[in-house]
């Protein structure tokens, strides 16, 4: 498909719900983007019907949608992609919307050749962004056998969120606290390591924005799950 197709299939599935939401957003969270008001959900369906193009998501990329970019972020090639580039994008970011796909919700970056070692680097960065997005790898790399990320490896970063993760920047605690959980998920010993942090973190309220009705996370609800120790004690 070409950019002009794609922005097409956008508009045709655009949300005048979801485009009020995001105009009632402050700016430094669109960051002047514009947005068909299309839910995460049906845009990684849209991703999936569009197919992998590395050109295609780099033209994207430079849109001033919302839709576009995160499509970009979906559909770009795993072996394409450099790490010169998720350098630039990452500084494009600037704590805006994006920043919650861009390295996790299915997005490209956690499939690449390098996405542990990026991980690694970035949540020693000063930058909030890079660390935020370097916890968010961490997350998605928990999923998976990923090499380097041993019983040895999770067990310092658990000990190093709960030593940093109440002087950072929310969304980097919000990272955090899904990084602690997916590290949690791994196997028993790592389970118990977790669940030790978590009472000592307590739950993370997080700021959602004016209509935010969440409640404050639960790290412990999420470790002592049912489904969880069933998961853990097969």
């Amino acid at each position: 498909m070409t950019k002009s197709q794609v922005l097409a299939l956008l508009k045709e599935h655009q949300n005048e719900r979801g485009i009020a939401n995001w105009n009632s957003r402050p700016a430094e969270k669109t960051r002047g983007l514009k947005s068909f008001g299309i839910g995460l959900t049906q845009l990684r369906k849209l991703a999936r019907q569009i197919g992998r193009d590395h050109h295609l998501a780099q033209q994207l990329w430079q849109s001033d949608i919302y839709d576009a970019r995160v499509i970009a972020l979906l559909i770009d090639e795993p072996k394409k992609l450099t790490r010169d580039q998720v350098e630039q994008q990452v500084e494009e970011l600037h704590g805006g919307m994006l920043a919650h796909v861009f390295a996790t919700c299915g997005a490209t970056l956690a499939k690449t050749s390098f996405a542990f070692q990026l991980a690694c680097d970035w949540i020693e960065s000063p930058d909030v962004d890079r660390r935020r997005c370097g916890y968010g790898l961490l997350y998605e790399l928990s999923k998976k056998n990923t090499r380097g990320m041993d019983d040895a490896f999770c067990l310092a970063r658990i000990a190093q969120i709960e030593k940093a993760i109440r002087d950072e920047d929310m969304w980097v605690r919000e990272a955090m606290g899904t990084a602690l959980l997916g590290i949690g998920k791994r196997n028993r010993k790592l389970n118990q390591a977790a669940l030790r942090a978590a009472k000592a973190i307590g739950p993370l309220d997080i700021d959602y924005g004016p209509d935010n009705s969440c409640e404050p996370i639960d790290l412990v609800k999420h470790l002592t799950s049912d489904y969880l120790r069933k998961k853990l004690e097969s």
